[in-house]
């Protein structure tokens, strides 16, 4: 019986170590099935906004977890949290499900950034990748803006330029 314990044991840690343990990455550019180069887009700072039932409740969960407000007001039905350089938003009452969000422009701290790449140069690739879009950036514009699309899990995804 011990023998089989330490078996399970040690194929477990063995497991749990391969996730912490990262591969060697291979040497060359990413590529695509076709062997052409992939340039990353540069979407900005990421959050994750929460459509949460009480307000208060997660933001003093949230508080546990060492985050602490950063924006937004009990009055306006959101909070923005902050842990270091991780960001949720909290909204009561504004839209049903979690949206993914990325600001570009912006850093972490709501910082305006001196370069990046504009929502609508954004919005051109992933057109030329044929995806699919739930709302766009007027093209003919510049400044702020938005777009959304869903991922295949249809997860909302938020790109959200205020400058």
């Amino acid at each position: 019986m011990k023998k089989a314990t330490f078996i399970i044991l040690g194929l477990a840690a063995a497991f749990c170590f391969g996730f912490l343990v990262k591969p060697p990455m291979a040497a060359g550019p990413a590529v695509s099935g076709s062997n052409t180069k992939m340039e990353a887009m540069k979407l900005g700072v990421f959050s994750v906004s929460l459509s949460v039932k009480d307000l208060q409740a997660s933001k003093a969960f949230y508080e546990n977890l060492g985050f602490r407000q950063f924006g937004g007001s009990m009055e306006q039905n959101y909070l923005i949290m902050k842990n270091e350089k991780t960001l949720i938003g909290l909204f009561q009452g504004m839209f049903e499900g979690n949206i993914l969000t990325f600001n570009p422009g912006w850093d972490e701290n709501a910082a305006e950034l001196d370069s990046f790449e504009d929502i609508r140069s954004i919005q051109k690739q992933l057109k030329s990748k044929s995806i699919p879009l739930l709302s766009e950036a007027d093209e003919s514009s510049s400044g702020p803006a938005s777009l959304m699309l869903r991922d295949p899990d249809g997860n909302l995804i938020l790109l959200d330029q205020h400058r």
